[in-house]
């Protein structure tokens, strides 16, 4: 014969067992509720339409570009005579004058510059340049004791 209470232990085993099981098992869903839902949409009256309003009204044609007008060629200063303004700071040397009173050479003092030499003769450091082709680096070495031509109508100096 067996004891109750091995029953009883068989039976506290099998219900977490069949608990977790219970999970398990497929249950059926429940029915869905069948909702219907009807839309309906409010025409919006329109006027009739003429077949010549229908048509689109012919767009002009742009104008043509006008014709492109080339730019003026840009002008080329003169040379000129140079005008001895008097001494200013980085232009201190001494000028030679021709008998007419024009500058025609400029001794390079210390502390000159090229730029302020053009300054002072009211020379275009670019004409200057032209007139000096010794002078090299656009004038950003000149030396002391240089003679810089200022005289437009003759050839550098050298």
């Amino acid at each position: 014969m067996r004891s109750p209470l091995r029953h009883r232990s068989i039976l506290i085993a099998l219900i977490p067992a069949s608990l977790l099981l219970a999970g398990c098992v497929q249950q059926s869903p429940l029915p869905a509720e069948t909702v219907v839902v009807t839309v309906t949409a409010t025409p919006t009256p329109t006027a009739p339409v003429s077949p010549a309003a229908a048509a689109p009204e012919p767009v002009p044609a742009p104008a043509p570009a006008p014709a492109p007008v080339p730019n003026a060629p840009a002008p080329v200063p003169e040379p000129g005579p140079a005008y001895d303004t008097g001494p200013t700071t980085g232009a201190t040397g001494a000028a030679t004058f021709d008998a007419e009173g024009m500058p025609i050479r400029y001794t390079v003092m210390e502390g000159d510059s090229f730029f302020d030499i053009a300054q002072r003769f009211e020379v275009p450091q670019q004409q200057l340049l032209r007139m000096n082709p010794q002078i090299h680096d656009f004038g950003e070495t000149v030396y002391i004791g240089q003679q810089i031509n200022l005289d437009w109508t003759k050839e550098g100096l050298g």
